[in-house]
């Protein structure tokens, strides 16, 4: 407190004890701490009507791609999707990675939504209306140290063929940071995909090692999981390959990382 300007909200007593911080709600029960925004939850569940929705396993249909609207935009529609997309990028930044994707995806079209942009929004309250007593969980007593992982899909969006990437990084065996979002460039193989994936996120593991250092807790090595043999290789080896050298220089930093 003598560095940052910082308020002092006591102890996390063990045993159950409530602390409320931007509208998380954080537990801890011995060596393990639990974050949840259920009041937050139930709130706009009931904002948008949605308390008796018949409950779904997944907070989009797999497969599902949203159609474009091409015209002169509904302002009321606009209003109303915008309006429930904005509740549900709250969610995504306290406690809920696992509608990351789905509403990022839907957020692509707030410009000029149709109705069934609405309904679709609307369909991942009736999964969050299933998983809503769910919670991160942070479990001091198996002592895992930062991990990160992840993906993308290529060439995923039918309209402009740019990739889908995501990241996901865990603390205690629970997520600590997450993304989705849809590249800015179209890449064009799998595995420039993948690699330009590896490099946003190791761009954010190098960011969480700073983190902690400011804090006083030096990180030696964090590992970073993905799953196509091909990014691997090219983040490993120096390579010069006319299939990848028209990849923005920052992707590479990855090398640098490695």
């Amino acid at each position: 407190m003598r560095k940052w300007d910082t308020r002092d909200l006591g102890d996390l007593k063990d045993g159950g004890e409530e602390k409320v911080f931007l509208s998380l709600h954080i537990r801890r029960f011995g060596d393990k701490i639990q974050i949840d925004q259920l009041p937050y939850l139930e709130k706009i569940i009931k904002r948008f009507g949605m308390e008796n929705a018949k409950i779904t396993r997944t907070p989009l249909p797999e497969g599902y791609q949203p159609p474009l609207v091409i015209g002169t935009p509904n302002p009321q529609l606009r209003s109303q999707f915008q309006s429930i997309i904005g509740s549900l990028l709250y969610l995504i930044i306290g406690t809920c990675p696992d509608i990351c994707f789905a509403v990022i995806k839907l957020s692509q079209f707030s410009a000029n939504p149709a109705q069934e942009h609405v309904d679709r929004a609307l369909s991942i309250f009736k999964y969050l209306v299933g998983t809503k007593n769910h919670r991160l969980i942070y479990d001091g007593e198996i002592k895992e140290g930062i991990k990160a992982y992840t993906d993308s899909d290529w060439a995923s969006d039918p309209h402009t063929r740019r990739s889908t990437a995501g990241f996901y990084t865990s603390l205690a065996s629970g997520a600590v940071s997450w993304q989705s979002k849809l590249m800015r460039t179209v890449a064009l193989s799998s595995t420039q995909a993948e690699y330009m994936a590896v490099s946003d996120t190791g761009r954010q593991i190098e960011w969480t090692v700073n983190l902690f250092g400011e804090i006083g807790i030096k990180l030696s090595r964090v590992p970073l999981y993905a799953d196509s043999q091909g990014s691997i290789f090219v983040a490993y080896n120096d390579v010069v390959d006319k299939r990848m050298k028209h990849i923005e220089i920052k992707f590479h930093h990855i090398r640098q990382l490695i």
